[in-house]
C-alpha cells in the first residue's frame, strides 16, 4: 500500500496548464521523493508531477506543505484538498491511496531538484509522456484525457 501526495499547481487562469518536471536523478530523490537512485533514473525522461509518499505520521496536508517546499521551493502555498482516491494495480493486489491538491501560480518556480519545471499543455501531451502514471493523477480530476494518434 502507498499513501501519496499530489501537487497539480496550474498557470494562473488556464487550467489545463499544470506544473510537470524531469527530474534530476542525482538530487535527493529518496528524502524528496521517496525515490531511491534506481527509480529516480527510471522515471527521469518522463514529466513528473510534485509528489511524494507520505512519511510515517504525516498527514496529507502536511505532505502538500513538505513537497511545496523541499521540491518546489515554495513557503506556504495556496491549495485546495485534498481530494482522495483509490486505486488497485493489477494481479499484485498493490494498493494506492492518493490524495491530491490543487492551486495556481503565475510563473513555474526554479528549483535544482529538477532538469526542467514548467507548464505543460495537457491537450497536446501522450501518456508516455509522462513518468509514475502521473496522467492517473490528472485524469481523475478531469485535466487528462487519453489522446489517440500523434500530437499536431
Amino acid at each position: 500500500m502507498c499513501l501519496s501526495a499530489f501537487l497539480v499547481m496550474s498557470r494562473k487562469g488556464r487550467p489545463n496548464e499544470v506544473l510537470m518536471g524531469h527530474l534530476r536523478p542525482d538530487a535527493p530523490w529518496d528524502h524528496i521523493g521517496a525515490l531511491d537512485p534506481a527509480r529516480a533514473e527510471a522515471n527521469s525522461k518522463g514529466w513528473m508531477l510534485p509528489s511524494s509518499q507520505l512519511i510515517l505520521g504525516e498527514g496529507p496536508g502536511e505532505a502538500a506543505r513538505r513537497i511545496a517546499q523541499e521540491q518546489l521551493g515554495l513557503r506556504d502555498p495556496s491549495v485546495h484538498g485534498p481530494l482522495a482516491f483509490s486505486e488497485v494495480y493489477g494481479s499484485s493486489n498493490h494498493w494506492d491511496l492518493e490524495f491530491i491538491f490543487t492551486g495556481e501560480l503565475d510563473t513555474p518556480p526554479v528549483h535544482d531538484a529538477w532538469k526542467e519545471l514548467r507548464f505543460v499543455d495537457l491537450s497536446r501531451t501522450r501518456k508516455e509522456d509522462f513518468a509514475r502514471s502521473h496522467e492517473d493523477i490528472l485524469a481523475h480530476i478531469g485535466r487528462w484525457k487519453p489522446r489517440e494518434g500523434p500530437v499536431a
